[in-house]
């Protein structure tokens, strides 16, 4: 008897949400680093960070 593992639909829509919006926020952090905006580049930094945060907690809970 051999077991596999299936990822749900829900597993892949997390990913993909959260995932670009870590890339978002990377991009704002970017942006606003090369535009001399030190609190929005942060604001940016932070919103990476918590996407890619709860897109690793989405992808435990639903995997």
């Amino acid at each position: 008897m051999t077991e596999s593992a299936s990822g749900t639909d829900m597993e892949m829509g997390l990913a993909m949400v959260f995932g670009l919006l870590g890339i978002g926020g990377a991009f704002v952090m970017y942006v606003a680093a090369t535009g001399h905006d030190q609190v929005l580049s942060g604001w940016g930094f932070a919103a990476a960070m918590l996407a890619g945060g709860i897109l690793i907690a989405a992808l435990h809970l639903y995997g």
